[in-house]
């Protein structure tokens, strides 16, 4: 077996991939200029698995940069400057450019070209994540493979079974911090009533 590569050869060498605009598998080639996503650092204990850059993140190239970021880090509990420190958080898409909108102006699914090439990767040159959040379906599909349910709400409401089981990363399935699921929210008031106190202990565990 090759030695693992250190974390930033890999995100050197993911911030430099245009793949899904010059060389795309599955979709018409991307319109506009790829900009990676990634936040990573080897020492790095939790691991938020996201979706893809929305509009203002492709902006700004900095992971959460928008109105589901302030929620996302009101539910872990974080600062700012914790939030963002790659030494204690790593933030690792499951789409790593933002894959444009679709005719009603909500994002796409991310780019299905990414994850099987840089996934793997970007994991294997992480060795001390210890917890990844799995926010949303697409992530919760692949880090938990057969046993996500084929229904998001399931998956997140099995969260004490899913968090509960041996081995390292464990993974805590959560719905995505976009308002497009304030609806999912008010019908679930147990999510921030019981999943996020335990979010909080968790995260504060790993980051301190």
């Amino acid at each position: 077996m090759s030695e693992a590569e250190d974390i930033e050869t890999v995100l050197h060498a993911l911030r430099a991939c245009r793949v899904c605009r010059d060389a795309p598998v599955y979709l018409p080639p991307m319109p506009h200029q790829p900009r990676p996503v990634i936040q990573a650092g080897a020492t790095a204990r939790l691991c938020i698995a996201s979706q893809a850059p929305g509009t203002r993140v492709h902006a700004s190239g900095r992971p959460f940069t928008d109105a589901s970021g302030n929620r996302l880090r009101h539910w872990l509990g974080l600062d700012n400057e914790t939030f963002y420190d790659p030494a204690r958080v790593a933030i690792v898409p499951m789409g790593h450019c933002f894959p444009g909108q679709d005719a009603k102006g909500g994002d796409l699914p991310p780019r299905r070209e990414c994850a099987p090439i840089w996934r793997e990767r970007v994991f294997a040159a992480l060795p001390h994540i210890e917890l990844v959040l799995a926010i949303g379906r697409y992530a919760q599909s692949w880090h938990l493979g057969p046993k996500a349910a084929a229904d998001l709400s399931a998956t997140v409401a099995d969260w004490r079974t899913i968090l509960s089981r041996p081995g390292l990363p464990r993974v805590l399935p959560m719905p995505h911090p976009s308002w497009r699921n304030n609806g999912w929210l008010r019908r679930n008031p147990w999510f921030e009533a019981e999943l996020v106190p335990v979010l909080r202990q968790e995260v504060g565990r790993l980051v301190a």
